[in-house]
């Protein structure tokens, strides 16, 4: 049925200080099973890390039309975002772990962005790597490791970046008219499972689902399917 319908590509945005990588981890499995092409963007890292994501969907719908757009955390904010500003080019979205809505404010993701951040400009990327390692599940620790490397010189401008860009408002998510899949994560404090619910809520055809963290520790696909059926459930319910 889904075939039928032509989904769109799906143009996905990695979280902060993530990548592509691990966003295709992610989404890859579950996207092929649909038949749908998977663009993963590189981060640019940097002060521009959220303008360059948001420009380069805005050159992907141009050459595709219309895209479905989403992402991981700050990822699906960007998304979200591009999707409120081009309700004609987006048709569809797959936001997993959004942090919060509206301003950043005191935001369990921000916070951890802003002290990541600090820590960064104090010890550097080794330094910062050694201190969440030692706090971290070993496959988040693996992720990391190869994420903040390539972020390297600008890991601790995209940090800051993310930790202080508004995220859509609820509000502004209920202008967002195409089916949307909400992925959340029951036991993830810093992506609390409630701002998840809270934008599926909004969103007009919007669906939730949830999984877990230790779920995503031993399958990354854990969370793209849960987001991507939640999808499917908005876009035939």
């Amino acid at each position: 049925m889904t075939s039928a319908i032509r989904l769109p590509v799906a143009v996905l945005l990695p979280g902060t200080g993530s990548d592509e990588v691990f966003v295709r981890s992610v989404f890859g499995g579950p996207l092929a099973a649909l038949g749908v092409p998977l663009i993963t963007p590189a981060p640019v890292p940097g002060k521009g890390l959220a303008e360059e994501f948001l420009a380069e969907l805005d050159r992907l719908a141009d050459r595709y039309g219309t895209v479905l757009a989403g992402g991981i955390s700050f990822g699906a904010h960007l998304a979200a975002e591009w999707a409120v500003a081009n309700p004609g080019r987006c048709g569809g979205l797959l936001a997993a772990l959004p942090a919060w809505n509206g301003e950043s404010g005191s935001a369990p993701a921000a916070m951890a962005a802003t002290v990541t951040a600090d820590l960064v400009a104090d010890a550097g990327v080794e330094g910062a790597l050694a201190a969440a390692a030692a706090g971290s599940p070993g496959w988040l620790g693996d992720e990391l490791g190869r994420a903040w490397r390539r972020h390297g010189g600008g890991l601790e401008a995209g940090l800051r970046v993310a930790a202080g860009r508004r995220a859509p408002t609820l509000g502004e998510l209920r202008r967002v008219g195409v089916p949307a899949g909400v992925g959340g994560c029951a036991d993830d404090p810093v992506h609390p499972a409630d701002v998840a619910r809270g934008w599926a809520g909004a969103l007009p055809r919007g669906r939730y689902r949830e999984t877990s963290l230790a779920a995503v520790g031993v399958d990354r696909e854990a969370l793209g399917r849960v987001t991507v059926l939640a999808f499917l459930g908005a876009l035939l319910g």
